[in-house]
């Protein structure tokens, strides 16, 4: 059965809708739980390596148990370092009023470790009345849009990431909570080296790993380290390889982590906002020519890294 036959027979086709061109779609009629059948699973994992990131709604039945649980679906969880929410080994909560990390720059979340999560399950629990969206960008089709020099360029460099990154600007946590925040950060700092260009390791695509974590490229001074930076970044985010989702309360989002960066846009002030991730433990990135990625020493102290 092909691909297109084998989700048209278990999640129809006019269920899956387009919410952008190149990334995103919404699936619906979609209840989602830790005991759908293996058949909705295996779809739901197809359309995401085919749409990138995939959005559902009214979701609410869910809890953080029951969150955990289909995340387990597709993967070993991995345990969130500063300690997961009651009754969880994995669910991290974000939440604005309690100190919560922004994100608002573009990144692959954890890409400072060797093995960053290859899929990240996200839960709206307590969302803004205005502001409060997230975008994505889809990297294979940001790699197939560079011009053949570039994408040689790209497939030969090498760049750190770090907890410490210092391409973008810092994030930082509310005064009230700096102290514990830094306390947290100063026991788990990491850096890794990977290709600038992986291949993915379920499509075969080719995808761009770059984002806020990154503090430079191998073998290239800073100066010009940075104007590589701002060019990959540039055609990664350009608006027509973005999808924009405005949250409601119940919203389950799970997108590729291997295939995208994501940007959380901090517009809603002080109002109260929550979500809820899980993340599945992901592959050592692979370069074009075979190398793997390597974790660098661990770092003592940095200042704090993206949650989501």
């Amino acid at each position: 059965m092909s691909e297109k036959a084998f989700i048209d027979n278990v999640i129809p086709r006019t269920d899956v809708v387009k919410r952008s061109a190149r990334i995103g779609a919404e699936i619906r009629n979609v209840k989602l739980s830790g005991d759908l059948p293996d058949d909705i699973i295996s779809a739901i994992n197809r359309l995401l390596l085919e749409h990138k990131v995939i959005f559902f709604r009214d979701q609410g039945h869910l809890g953080d148990a029951e969150q955990e649980r289909f995340a387990l679906r597709f993967g070993q969880l991995v345990p969130p370092q500063r300690g997961a929410a009651k009754g969880t080994t994995s669910i991290l909560e974000i939440d604005s009023a309690r100190g919560g990390l922004r994100a608002d720059n573009w990144h692959i979340d954890l890409s400072c470790v060797d093995a960053y999560p290859k899929i990240s399950v996200l839960r709206g629990v307590v969302i803004p009345p205005v502001g409060g969206d997230t975008v994505w960008a889809n990297t294979a089709a940001a790699y197939l849009d560079l011009p053949s020099p570039l994408q040689r360029l790209a497939d030969d460099i090498w760049a750190v990431h770090s907890s410490a990154f210092d391409f973008a600007v810092t994030v930082r946590p509310s005064e009230a909570d700096k102290k514990g925040y830094d306390e947290f950060l100063t026991k788990t700092g990491f850096e890794a080296e990977h290709p600038v260009v992986r291949v993915h390791p379920e499509t075969g695509e080719r995808t761009l790993v770059l984002g806020s974590y990154v503090t430079r490229f191998v073998d290239i001074p800073k100066y010009d380290g940075q104007r590589l930076f701002d060019l990959f970044e540039s055609h990664i985010t350009a608006p027509e390889n973005t999808v924009r989702w405005s949250w409601k309360r119940g919203d389950v989002i799970i997108w590729d982590n291997r295939a995208t960066m994501h940007y959380a846009v901090k517009d809603y002030d002080d109002q109260h906002r929550v979500v809820r991730r899980a993340t599945i433990v992901g592959e050592v990135p692979v370069s074009v020519d075979g190398r793997c990625s390597v974790a660098r020493a661990k770092l003592t102290k940095q200042p704090p890294t993206n949650v989501g």
